[in-house]
Protein backbone atom coordinates (compact mmCIF):
# COMPACT_ATOMS: atom_id res chain seq x y z
CA UNK A 1 0.00 0.00 0.00
CA UNK A 2 1.55 3.53 -0.55
CA UNK A 3 0.70 6.26 1.51
CA UNK A 4 2.04 9.97 0.92
CA UNK A 5 1.28 12.87 2.62
CA UNK A 6 0.45 16.47 1.25
CA UNK A 7 1.71 19.46 3.01
CA UNK A 8 0.69 22.55 0.68
CA UNK A 9 0.67 25.87 0.50
CA UNK A 10 -3.34 27.10 0.79
CA UNK A 11 -5.00 28.34 -2.79
CA UNK A 12 -8.54 29.44 -3.84
CA UNK A 13 -9.40 28.51 -6.34
CA UNK A 14 -9.22 25.43 -9.09
CA UNK A 15 -7.17 25.74 -11.95
CA UNK A 16 -3.73 27.43 -13.24
CA UNK A 17 -1.85 25.56 -10.25
CA UNK A 18 0.84 23.69 -10.17
CA UNK A 19 0.75 20.00 -9.00
CA UNK A 20 1.44 19.86 -4.84
CA UNK A 21 1.70 16.33 -4.75
CA UNK A 22 2.11 13.72 -7.83
CA UNK A 23 1.07 10.18 -6.91
CA UNK A 24 0.05 6.42 -8.78
CA UNK A 25 -3.29 5.53 -8.63
CA UNK A 26 -4.01 3.61 -5.82
CA UNK A 27 -2.03 5.58 -3.67
CA UNK A 28 -3.62 6.87 0.04
CA UNK A 29 -3.20 10.45 0.74
CA UNK A 30 -2.72 12.20 4.24
CA UNK A 31 -3.22 15.73 4.22
CA UNK A 32 -4.59 18.55 6.46
CA UNK A 33 -7.03 21.36 5.65
CA UNK A 34 -7.75 24.81 6.95
CA UNK A 35 -11.60 25.99 7.96
CA UNK A 36 -13.49 28.12 5.31
CA UNK A 37 -12.43 31.34 7.40
CA UNK A 38 -8.79 30.17 7.08
CA UNK A 39 -8.49 29.87 11.03
CA UNK A 40 -9.31 33.15 11.47
CA UNK A 41 -12.55 33.01 13.82
CA UNK A 42 -11.90 31.85 16.35
CA UNK A 43 -15.01 33.40 18.94
CA UNK A 44 -18.27 35.05 18.91
CA UNK A 45 -16.21 38.27 18.77
CA UNK A 46 -14.34 37.48 15.72
CA UNK A 47 -16.94 38.84 13.17
CA UNK A 48 -15.60 37.43 9.58
CA UNK A 49 -15.91 41.20 7.99
CA UNK A 50 -13.31 42.34 10.24
CA UNK A 51 -10.59 39.46 10.71
CA UNK A 52 -11.27 37.52 7.39
CA UNK A 53 -10.22 39.48 3.68
CA UNK A 54 -11.79 38.82 0.77
CA UNK A 55 -11.55 36.87 -2.00
CA UNK A 56 -8.69 34.88 0.74
CA UNK A 57 -11.93 32.30 1.97
CA UNK A 58 -12.44 28.66 1.75
CA UNK A 59 -9.02 27.55 1.43
CA UNK A 60 -8.04 24.12 -0.28
CA UNK A 61 -5.19 21.73 0.23
CA UNK A 62 -3.81 20.53 -3.31
CA UNK A 63 -3.84 20.00 -6.42
CA UNK A 64 -2.90 16.15 -6.37
CA UNK A 65 -1.97 15.00 -9.74
CA UNK A 66 -2.72 11.74 -10.29
CA UNK A 67 -0.31 9.71 -12.91
CA UNK A 68 -1.63 9.13 -16.52
CA UNK A 69 -5.02 10.74 -16.14
CA UNK A 70 -5.91 12.72 -19.26
CA UNK A 71 -8.95 14.24 -20.77
CA UNK A 72 -12.05 11.68 -21.46
CA UNK A 73 -10.71 9.73 -18.02
CA UNK A 74 -12.49 9.65 -14.41
CA UNK A 75 -10.50 9.98 -11.29
CA UNK A 76 -12.01 8.32 -8.04
CA UNK A 77 -11.22 9.93 -4.29
CA UNK A 78 -12.31 7.52 -1.92
CA UNK A 79 -12.32 9.56 1.98
CA UNK A 80 -10.86 7.04 4.20
CA UNK A 81 -11.14 9.18 7.31
CA UNK A 82 -12.30 12.51 8.39
CA UNK A 83 -11.49 14.45 11.75
CA UNK A 84 -11.85 17.82 13.18
CA UNK A 85 -7.99 19.08 14.13
CA UNK A 86 -9.17 21.42 17.02
CA UNK A 87 -11.36 21.14 19.76
CA UNK A 88 -13.62 24.19 18.66
CA UNK A 89 -15.47 25.10 15.13
CA UNK A 90 -17.55 28.18 14.05
CA UNK A 91 -20.48 29.26 11.80
CA UNK A 92 -22.28 32.09 11.14
CA UNK A 93 -24.50 34.26 10.15
CA UNK A 94 -23.49 36.96 6.96
CA UNK A 95 -25.92 39.90 5.61
CA UNK A 96 -26.58 39.39 2.14
CA UNK A 97 -25.46 35.19 2.46
CA UNK A 98 -28.16 32.80 3.22
CA UNK A 99 -31.20 30.64 2.18
CA UNK A 100 -33.67 32.87 4.13
CA UNK A 101 -32.55 36.26 3.93
CA UNK A 102 -31.80 39.55 1.21
CA UNK A 103 -29.14 38.94 -0.83
CA UNK A 104 -27.50 40.97 -3.42
CA UNK A 105 -29.34 38.64 -6.55
CA UNK A 106 -32.44 38.88 -4.28
CA UNK A 107 -32.88 42.79 -3.56
CA UNK A 108 -35.53 43.90 -0.72
CA UNK A 109 -36.13 47.30 0.94
CA UNK A 110 -36.04 45.12 4.52
CA UNK A 111 -32.60 45.05 6.38
CA UNK A 112 -30.28 42.15 6.02
CA UNK A 113 -29.70 39.35 8.93
CA UNK A 114 -26.98 40.43 11.18
CA UNK A 115 -23.51 39.05 11.34
CA UNK A 116 -22.82 36.91 14.13
CA UNK A 117 -21.04 34.11 14.97
CA UNK A 118 -21.40 30.78 17.01
CA UNK A 119 -18.87 28.89 18.48
CA UNK A 120 -19.08 24.86 18.89
CA UNK A 121 -17.39 22.82 21.35
CA UNK A 122 -15.74 19.42 19.67
CA UNK A 123 -15.04 16.38 21.45
CA UNK A 124 -13.76 13.68 19.09
CA UNK A 125 -13.08 11.46 21.70
CA UNK A 126 -16.87 11.52 22.32
CA UNK A 127 -17.36 12.06 18.54
CA UNK A 128 -19.73 15.07 19.24
CA UNK A 129 -19.93 18.76 18.73
CA UNK A 130 -21.91 21.12 21.39
CA UNK A 131 -24.02 23.74 19.87
CA UNK A 132 -24.80 27.32 22.49
CA UNK A 133 -27.55 29.20 21.45
CA UNK A 134 -26.68 33.28 21.50
CA UNK A 135 -29.94 35.00 23.36
CA UNK A 136 -30.25 31.91 25.91
CA UNK A 137 -28.97 28.95 28.21
CA UNK A 138 -30.27 26.22 25.68
CA UNK A 139 -27.27 23.72 24.35
CA UNK A 140 -27.07 20.42 23.00
CA UNK A 141 -24.92 17.84 21.75
CA UNK A 142 -24.77 16.97 18.21
CA UNK A 143 -23.56 13.80 16.58
CA UNK A 144 -20.09 14.54 14.29
CA UNK A 145 -20.81 13.65 10.77
CA UNK A 146 -17.87 15.11 9.56
CA UNK A 147 -17.32 16.11 6.11
CA UNK A 148 -15.53 18.28 2.89
CA UNK A 149 -17.93 20.77 1.09
CA UNK A 150 -15.23 21.39 -1.32
CA UNK A 151 -13.62 18.89 -3.46
CA UNK A 152 -12.94 18.58 -7.19
CA UNK A 153 -10.54 19.15 -10.07
CA UNK A 154 -9.12 21.70 -11.92
CA UNK A 155 -12.02 22.88 -14.71
CA UNK A 156 -11.36 22.34 -18.62
CA UNK A 157 -10.29 25.12 -20.84
CA UNK A 158 -7.74 27.08 -18.61
CA UNK A 159 -10.17 28.11 -16.86
CA UNK A 160 -9.79 29.20 -12.86
CA UNK A 161 -12.69 28.63 -11.07
CA UNK A 162 -12.71 30.56 -7.16
CA UNK A 163 -12.96 27.68 -4.51
CA UNK A 164 -16.82 29.17 -3.24
CA UNK A 165 -17.69 28.17 -6.53
CA UNK A 166 -19.39 24.93 -7.39
CA UNK A 167 -19.63 23.27 -11.12
CA UNK A 168 -18.94 20.77 -12.93
CA UNK A 169 -15.59 20.40 -12.06
CA UNK A 170 -17.01 19.76 -8.53
CA UNK A 171 -15.78 22.62 -6.06
CA UNK A 172 -17.70 23.90 -3.11
CA UNK A 173 -21.03 21.70 -3.59
CA UNK A 174 -21.23 21.34 0.42
CA UNK A 175 -23.19 18.19 0.44
CA UNK A 176 -22.91 15.79 3.78
CA UNK A 177 -22.34 13.03 1.38
CA UNK A 178 -19.32 13.79 1.21
CA UNK A 179 -18.08 11.77 4.64
CA UNK A 180 -15.81 9.00 5.27
CA UNK A 181 -16.91 6.20 3.29
CA UNK A 182 -17.79 7.51 0.02
CA UNK A 183 -16.05 7.53 -3.45
CA UNK A 184 -16.35 10.47 -5.27
CA UNK A 185 -15.64 10.47 -9.14
CA UNK A 186 -14.31 13.80 -11.18
CA UNK A 187 -14.31 13.91 -15.24
CA UNK A 188 -10.82 14.33 -16.22
CA UNK A 189 -10.63 18.16 -17.51
CA UNK A 190 -6.60 18.41 -17.84
CA UNK A 191 -3.29 16.11 -17.64
CA UNK A 192 -3.49 14.99 -13.74
CA UNK A 193 -6.92 15.90 -12.83
CA UNK A 194 -5.46 18.24 -10.24
CA UNK A 195 -7.64 17.03 -7.01
CA UNK A 196 -7.83 19.64 -4.09
CA UNK A 197 -10.24 19.68 -0.94
CA UNK A 198 -10.44 21.65 1.63
CA UNK A 199 -14.08 23.33 3.55
CA UNK A 200 -14.39 20.71 6.09
CA UNK A 201 -17.40 20.41 8.35
CA UNK A 202 -18.03 18.71 11.67
CA UNK A 203 -21.66 18.38 10.56
CA UNK A 204 -24.20 20.37 8.18
CA UNK A 205 -28.09 19.92 7.65
CA UNK A 206 -29.16 19.46 3.87
CA UNK A 207 -29.12 23.06 1.95
CA UNK A 208 -26.76 24.40 4.26
CA UNK A 209 -29.69 26.89 5.06
CA UNK A 210 -27.72 29.93 6.81
CA UNK A 211 -24.95 30.15 4.39
CA UNK A 212 -22.10 27.99 7.06
CA UNK A 213 -22.01 24.37 8.39
CA UNK A 214 -19.84 23.50 12.03
CA UNK A 215 -16.57 24.79 9.97
CA UNK A 216 -13.59 22.89 11.42
CA UNK A 217 -10.09 22.49 10.20
CA UNK A 218 -9.56 18.75 9.30
CA UNK A 219 -7.18 16.08 9.44
CA UNK A 220 -8.33 14.02 6.36
CA UNK A 221 -7.08 10.87 4.79
CA UNK A 222 -8.38 9.50 1.14
CA UNK A 223 -7.39 7.34 -1.72
CA UNK A 224 -7.08 8.42 -5.35
CA UNK A 225 -7.19 5.90 -8.28
CA UNK A 226 -7.57 6.53 -11.85
CA UNK A 227 -10.91 4.98 -14.23
CA UNK A 228 -9.31 5.21 -18.29
CA UNK A 229 -11.43 6.38 -20.83
CA UNK A 230 -14.80 6.58 -18.28
CA UNK A 231 -16.62 9.68 -19.08
CA UNK A 232 -17.83 11.40 -16.18
CA UNK A 233 -19.67 14.86 -16.82
CA UNK A 234 -20.68 15.92 -13.39
CA UNK A 235 -19.78 14.79 -10.34
CA UNK A 236 -20.47 11.67 -9.09
CA UNK A 237 -20.97 9.72 -5.53
CA UNK A 238 -21.11 6.39 -4.18
CA UNK A 239 -21.37 4.77 -1.07
CA UNK A 240 -22.30 1.53 0.40
CA UNK A 241 -25.69 2.16 -0.64
CA UNK A 242 -26.06 4.54 -2.82
CA UNK A 243 -25.40 5.95 -6.48
CA UNK A 244 -25.49 9.38 -6.59
CA UNK A 245 -24.99 12.34 -8.86
CA UNK A 246 -24.92 16.38 -8.72
CA UNK A 247 -26.31 19.09 -10.50
CA UNK A 248 -24.95 22.52 -9.86
CA UNK A 249 -26.10 25.64 -11.58
CA UNK A 250 -29.23 28.90 -10.82
CA UNK A 251 -32.00 28.63 -10.27
CA UNK A 252 -32.25 25.63 -8.19
CA UNK A 253 -34.72 23.27 -10.56
CA UNK A 254 -32.11 23.43 -12.92
CA UNK A 255 -29.38 21.70 -10.73
CA UNK A 256 -32.23 19.50 -9.92
CA UNK A 257 -32.93 18.73 -13.21
CA UNK A 258 -28.97 18.38 -13.91
CA UNK A 259 -28.71 15.60 -11.07
CA UNK A 260 -32.10 13.74 -12.27
CA UNK A 261 -30.60 13.97 -15.88
CA UNK A 262 -27.20 12.58 -15.13
CA UNK A 263 -28.66 9.80 -12.88
CA UNK A 264 -31.21 8.96 -15.40
CA UNK A 265 -28.19 8.00 -17.83
CA UNK A 266 -25.97 6.76 -15.72
CA UNK A 267 -28.65 4.14 -14.60
CA UNK A 268 -29.99 3.73 -18.33
CA UNK A 269 -25.89 3.00 -19.30
CA UNK A 270 -25.97 0.37 -16.20
CA UNK A 271 -28.90 -1.61 -16.28
CA UNK A 272 -29.25 -1.48 -20.35
CA UNK A 273 -32.41 0.69 -20.35
CA UNK A 274 -33.54 2.95 -23.04
CA UNK A 275 -33.88 6.27 -21.83
CA UNK A 276 -37.58 6.63 -20.67
CA UNK A 277 -37.18 3.00 -18.80
CA UNK A 278 -34.66 4.57 -17.26
CA UNK A 279 -36.65 7.69 -16.09
CA UNK A 280 -39.60 5.98 -14.74
CA UNK A 281 -37.44 3.79 -12.45
CA UNK A 282 -35.93 6.93 -11.23
CA UNK A 283 -39.18 8.44 -10.76
CA UNK A 284 -40.11 5.70 -8.57
CA UNK A 285 -37.16 4.90 -6.41
CA UNK A 286 -34.94 8.00 -6.50
CA UNK A 287 -34.10 10.61 -3.94
CA UNK A 288 -32.86 14.33 -3.86
CA UNK A 289 -31.23 16.03 -1.08
CA UNK A 290 -29.78 19.20 -1.32
CA UNK A 291 -26.39 20.09 -0.96
CA UNK A 292 -26.60 23.70 -0.86
CA UNK A 293 -29.09 26.17 -1.69
CA UNK A 294 -26.56 29.23 -0.19
CA UNK A 295 -23.86 29.60 -2.75
CA UNK A 296 -22.40 30.90 -6.13
CA UNK A 297 -24.36 28.18 -7.49
CA UNK A 298 -26.59 25.87 -5.90
CA UNK A 299 -25.99 22.16 -6.05
CA UNK A 300 -29.09 19.04 -5.89
CA UNK A 301 -28.26 15.68 -6.06
CA UNK A 302 -30.01 12.39 -7.11
CA UNK A 303 -29.57 9.38 -5.32
CA UNK A 304 -30.52 5.59 -5.86
CA UNK A 305 -30.15 3.02 -3.86
CA UNK A 306 -27.40 0.13 -5.28
CA UNK A 307 -29.99 -2.71 -4.12
CA UNK A 308 -32.09 -1.07 -6.77
CA UNK A 309 -29.60 -0.97 -9.49
CA UNK A 310 -27.97 -4.11 -9.31
CA UNK A 311 -24.67 -4.09 -10.74
CA UNK A 312 -21.30 -2.64 -9.87
CA UNK A 313 -20.74 1.23 -11.11
CA UNK A 314 -16.99 1.84 -12.45
CA UNK A 315 -16.33 -1.78 -12.61
CA UNK A 316 -16.35 -1.89 -8.80
CA UNK A 317 -14.12 0.78 -7.67
CA UNK A 318 -15.76 1.86 -4.72
CA UNK A 319 -15.52 -1.58 -3.02
CA UNK A 320 -11.71 -1.92 -4.26
CA UNK A 321 -11.07 1.48 -2.70
CA UNK A 322 -13.07 0.38 0.64
CA UNK A 323 -10.56 -2.41 0.88
CA UNK A 324 -7.55 -0.27 0.65
CA UNK A 325 -9.36 1.75 3.09
CA UNK A 326 -10.09 -0.89 5.65
CA UNK A 327 -6.31 -2.23 5.41
CA UNK A 328 -5.24 1.47 6.06
CA UNK A 329 -7.04 1.63 9.17
CA UNK A 330 -6.23 -1.36 10.26
CA UNK A 331 -2.41 -0.60 9.83
CA UNK A 332 -2.53 3.23 11.44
Amino acid sequence: MRVQRLESEPAYAFGNREPALTVPPGTVVELSTEDCFGGAVRGVDDLPSRVCQFPYLNPVTGPIAVEGAQPGDTVAVHFVDIRPRRDWAVSTTFPHFGALTATHTTAMLHDALPERVWRYDVDVDKWVCRFHARNSDFSIELLLDPMHGTVGVAPAAHEVIMSITPGAHGGNMDTPEMRAGTTAYFGVNVPGALISLGDGHCRQGEGEVCGTAVEAAMSTVVVVDLIKGASCPWPRLEDDRYLMSTGTARPLEDAFRISQHDLVGWTGQLLGLDPLDSYQLISQTGLAPAGNVVDTNYTMLAKVGKDVVGVPAFDGVHDRLRATATRYLAER
